[in-house]
């Protein structure tokens, strides 16, 4: 599917809008994500940060009122990952939703969340703001922030 047509799926599915209005929100979108023009491109022409661009137009394209990221910055060098942060932030400011991500970026975590949640085995082990995270006592929160593993052996041989 080209651009347009990925993100213009769910309003052709789900609406009756006229297709003139889907091609105009289509586009609106991708102006959202810094993308404009972009529509008739194919997944092979675009780069990993604009695919994850084209993802978040395709998510706002219904105008949710909350909108579910599972690791946003995956596969993204720090640089592009920190722009997809940023976009995350402002959609969120811009539209008025409520943003939930799951992520292992601790970097991203700590710079677009309001609250912290951590799961351990099924079961939260902790909620709190980003800077309570940083500074809790709550051991396995701690190893995952700092990566550090239970075992503190050191290798000596392979």
């Amino acid at each position: 599917m080209t651009v347009e047509e990925n993100i213009s799926l769910s309003l052709v599915e789900h609406t009756d809008m006229p297709r003139a209005d889907i091609n105009k929100r289509v586009a609106d979108c991708l102006s959202m994500v810094s993308l404009p023009g972009i529509q008739k491109l194919k997944p092979a022409e675009l780069s990993g940060g604009m695919r994850k661009r084209v993802g978040l137009a395709r998510a706002i394209a219904m105008k949710p009122q909350y909108i579910l990221y599972d690791e946003p910055t995956t596969g993204l060098d720090p640089i592009t990952a920190d722009s997809i942060n940023d976009l995350i932030i402002q959609l969120n400011r811009e539209l008025n939703v409520t943003t939930i991500v799951v992520t292992h970026d601790m970097v991203s975590a700590f710079k677009i969340a309001d609250r912290v949640v951590m799961l351990h085995l099924g079961k939260v082990v902790f909620s709190g703001s980003p800077d309570e995270t940083k500074t809790t006592s709550v051991d396995i929160v701690r190893r995952f922030i700092t990566g550090e593993s239970e075992d503190k052996k050191v290798v000596t041989h392979y």
